[in-house]
């Protein structure tokens, strides 16, 4: 019985078939024990003979019983298995669509910064030339470090910021004097892991509602700072409350939200916040204990 459901456990549907073979064992028991004992146990004795007829009944159901037992034990058991089979595939199932995800998500945001910075290396190479080839040699580190990082999960802080200072220059080349950008770190934050390539595209955003609908300088914050086991990132920039409302809802914060809902199965990792001219987006990321 245990062996038969090893390779076929019956639905609901078909319990019926379990239970006719169980029937079927516990009648080839009877049989099989009334032919030992009329044949090798007492055969001489008829009174234990009539005693083994009569008792044929309650044999049969005893070892009916037993064997139902025995049936519900091992179907339980195999079905555990299966079940603890199928969770696994499950749970490897998830995980490669999450990183097939978050790779996507990676992917699309490079696109959109490159034909930037191709337009941009263009328009340079007619009338500064010099400043076009700093741009695509700082372009072809950045895609470098990029392509480096698309394996890794997490990166540290220190990491992720020397790789972002790489954008940033690039963005310097395009805007010149009007971005400056001001980093300011705590030093236990710099060890601290973070998602690889998360603040390229937030601070991209900054850029853009900062830089776009203004004609003046301006300074995007970043402030990293560690608070109750969780490292929180602000990017500030300043803009323009006549000309642009931010909403929040672009392709970056959004790949930035879904990224981090993926990674830690939380809603409230990403917050933006309007202070009078000035945009902040802040981010959290729960450190490992």
């Amino acid at each position: 019985m245990s062996n038969s459901l090893r390779y076929y456990r019956p639905g609901p549907k078909n319990a019926f078939n379990l239970l006719v073979w169980s029937i079927i064992l516990a009648i080839i028991t009877v049989a099989i024990q009334r032919y030992l004992t009329a044949k090798f146990l007492l055969p001489q004795d008829d009174a234990y003979q009539l005693f083994v007829s009569n008792s044929s009944i309650i044999r049969g159901l005893f070892s009916w019983l037993m064997i139902a037992f025995v049936a519900i034990i091992s179907w339980i058991w195999y079905y555990l298995q299966d079940q603890q089979a199928i969770d696994r595939r499950q749970e490897d199932a998830e995980k490669l669509a999450r990183e097939a995800e978050l790779s996507k998500l990676r992917q699309q945001l490079q696109p959109h910064f490159l034909f930037n910075s191709l337009n941009s290396i263009s328009a340079l190479a007619g009338s500064r030339p010099e400043e076009a080839r700093k741009m695509i040699q700082q372009l072809s580190d950045f895609l470098r470090g990029t392509l480096k990082k698309d394996d890794q999960q997490l990166v540290t802080l220190s990491e992720e910021l020397q790789h972002l200072e790489l954008y940033l220059d690039i963005e310097k080349v395009r805007f010149g004097h009007r971005l400056k950008t001001e980093i300011n770190k705590a030093d236990d934050t710099e060890s601290m892991a973070l998602p690889s390539l998360l603040l390229q595209p937030l601070v991209e955003n900054a850029i853009k509602f900062g830089l776009y609908d203004t004609i003046g300088t301006i300074t995007i914050r970043i402030t990293a700072k560690t608070e109750n086991n969780y490292l929180i990132i602000e990017i500030e920039n300043p803009f323009d409350p006549s000309t642009t409302q931010p909403k929040g809802t672009g392709f970056g914060l959004n790949s930035v939200q879904r990224r981090l809902h993926l990674l830690y199965a939380r809603q409230d990792l990403l917050t933006t916040q309007q202070n009078d001219s000035l945009f902040i987006t802040s981010i959290k990321i729960p450190q490992s204990k």
